[in-house]
């Protein structure tokens, strides 16, 4: 991390990655190297595989919540190299990735192992168009795993510690005055070997422990600003007092500069307010339409930055849904999960987020929203998002579409058995979880969808629990914290969590807390065709064919309905999809079969979800 050189003189002491770009990249169009590319043969493949290329990789904006409508999408051709750690940025690459596909899938046109003994390559050229001359130049990755640097022309612009959350660079200062620019980017990550947060990625997969994934695996994009800008959002809604809190956030102090900001939805008034940047501006809604999953009312906002002279410097559209998330309890004195001030019961898979081809990333933007959507037409209201935090377009189609999310903090370092005491992390160690931790709360605050954190899973990782429920608290005192999912509670937090396989199971009631099932089901049935290998594949329970899957997961519900009765708030059914060689899905991995049939099983949620 130390003593690093200037990329020109050849030294690349530590952890880094490089980036070059080549082509015009204009508004949403790209401009992409002649390359024979395709996809490398998978093993499995979704339907969606056929509609990626170079050209078409993610064209969509990727932060919905603060979008500028000037931007140049860098996806696509990017030149790659896979070398020793400690050897020096290539004079030659070994070919072509598709971005932002990560090196080890099928998808990126590569499909091959980095390891922590090697760094992976970027490298890549771009113009800048001309009406943004006079503008600020920020290049921004939405997800790189792990180490990243960046070299702009030769001059290092930056380094990112984190595999999950979104990252800004401004490179103006080093942009030449010619038409083509370099970028050179250089990747490195230790996988399991290190201690930072890294969800279910191993070197050696197995059971429940997928393949490791290495470098870009979000959008990565081009934006012009002024010095003075909108950088982001914070958006807190209460719906008691039918306000909205909104605090714009500039890079320098901004002293004068002016925000005013209109809020509308459908055909309703328009709200309308004004204050200055880096204050709260409220924003007062007359009869609120609330978000829940039956109805997800969304409200547009759109911000201007104004400077002391009444010029427009910066503007950006937004949204924002009004919903309160609680614990209460009920009319029988039971403490239970409250949604705008009444009783949710809260039902939904857990949802890993993995690819047969992409791996981390979804083939496209409607694969994302796909598996949204099987989720809502089963009759589930949520899911808890597993040990991965997913890119912004994830919790754009959740606000969409009506799915409630308790968001997972990847978990890293060292496990604890089920009744062992918190571990004791490094100083460095924890200093990373909770600078990732801290970034993935600032990044996704304003979703109306997520309702919920949860720092730990099954003692991965686990320390300081106590202390750290209480920083989340104040990090985000608008949701609820669920101290640790599943073993190793501590007493913390709104929520008890336990987990049964195939279950189900309930905690004992609490005064202060409310019962949760964070885990259960694990249903398997492999099927011919599409699974990640023929043969050896895993779930908690196998199953001959969808008859006798459907008549389990009917005994679960009907089990479940008497938990519900006695105090239980929430359950989370394992899982989505297979992954790789658990075949525990709703889905099989490839998402070309629903293994029960859809309508079929609402109704069997649903009537957990009337009680």
């Amino acid at each position: 991390m130390n003593n690093r050189k200037d990329i020109k003189k050849g030294k690349t002491i530590g952890v880094t990655v490089m980036i070059m770009i080549a082509g015009i990249f204009c508004s949403k169009e790209t401009a992409i190297p002649e390359v024979d590319w395709h996809p490398v043969e998978g093993k499995i493949m979704t339907q969606w595989a056929k509609d990626v290329s170079p050209d078409s990789a993610h064209p969509e904006y990727p932060r919905p919540q603060m979008k500028r409508e000037e931007w140049l999408n860098m996806n696509g051709m990017w030149e790659y190299a896979i070398l020793p750690e400690e050897e020096k940025a290539p004079e030659r690459y070994d070919g072509y990735i598709n971005v932002p596909f990560p090196v080890e899938s099928a998808l990126s046109g590569v499909k091959k192992p980095v390891g922590k003994e090697n760094r992976l390559w970027y490298r890549r050229s771009f113009t800048i168009p001309k009406n943004w001359s006079k503008k600020r130049i920020l290049l921004n990755f939405e997800a790189v795993d792990w180490e990243t640097t960046v070299w702009i022309n030769g001059r290092q612009v930056g380094t990112h510690l984190g595999g999950y959350d979104p990252f800004t660079f401004d490179i103006t200062d080093a942009l030449k005055k010619r038409k083509k620019q370099e970028v050179i980017l250089s990747v490195w990550d230790p996988i399991d070997e290190g201690t930072q947060p890294r969800g279910k990625q191993v070197r050696a997969p197995r059971g429940i422990w997928y393949t490791s994934v290495t470098g870009i695996w979000g959008t990565v994009w081009l934006e012009p600003v002024e010095k003075t800008h909108i950088e982001s959002l914070k958006i807190i809604p209460d719906i008691d007092t039918g306000e909205v809190q909104v605090v714009v956030h500039c890079p320098d102090k901004a002293q004068g500069y002016q925000v005013e900001m209109v809020a509308s939805r459908e055909e309703s008034a328009e709200i309308k307010a004004k204050g200055m940047a880096g204050k709260k501006i409220s924003l007062f809604l007359q009869d609120p339409q609330l978000w829940s999953p039956d109805s997800p009312n969304l409200y547009d906002l759109k911000v201007l930055l104004k400077d002391s002279q009444d010029r427009e410097i910066d503007h950006i559209e937004s949204y924002f849904g009004m919903r309160k998330i609680s614990v209460g309890k009920d009319e029988a004195g039971i403490n239970r999960l409250f949604l705008n001030n009444h009783v949710q019961f809260m039902i939904g898979p857990l949802d890993q987020g993995w690819w047969p081809d992409g791996l981390y990333t979804a083939p496209t933007d409607e694969a994302l929203r796909y598996d949204l959507e099987v989720t809502r037409q089963m009759g589930m209201n949520m899911l808890r998002k597993h040990v991965k935090v997913e890119p912004r377009r994830f919790y754009y189609w959740c606000d969409k579409l009506g799915v409630l999310v308790w968001q997972d903090m990847p978990n890293g370092d060292a496990h604890i058995g089920r009744e062992g005491k918190d571990i004791q992390r490094s100083p460095e160690s924890a200093k990373q979880f909770e600078a990732e931790l801290n970034r993935m709360i600032d990044s996704l605050y304003n979703h109306p969808s997520i309702v919920m954190w949860v720092p730990f899973n099954e003692g991965w990782g686990q320390y300081d629990t106590t202390r750290l429920v209480d920083w989340i608290k104040q990090l985000d005192p608008t949701r609820l914290v669920n101290n640790a999912s599943g073993w190793a509670d501590r007493g913390a937090g709104d929520v008890h969590d336990v987990h049964s396989y195939p279950g189900p199971d309930a905690p004992t009631n609490e005064p202060n807390r409310a019962a949760v099932l964070g885990e259960f089901g694990g249903l398997g049935l492999p099927i011919n065709g599409h699974t990640w290998q023929d043969e050896k594949n895993w779930g908690y329970r196998s199953f001959e064919n969808a008859e006798e899957l459907t008549q389990a997961y009917r005994n679960l519900i009907q089990k479940l309905k008497i938990l519900v009765e006695g105090g239980l708030s929430a359950a989370v059914y394992t899982q989505t999809t297979d992954v790789e060689i658990e075949v525990n899905g709703l889905m099989t991995y490839d998402r070309a079969i629903t293994k029960m049939d859809p309508d079929h099983v609402a109704n069997l949620n649903k009537e957990l979800t009337k009680q």
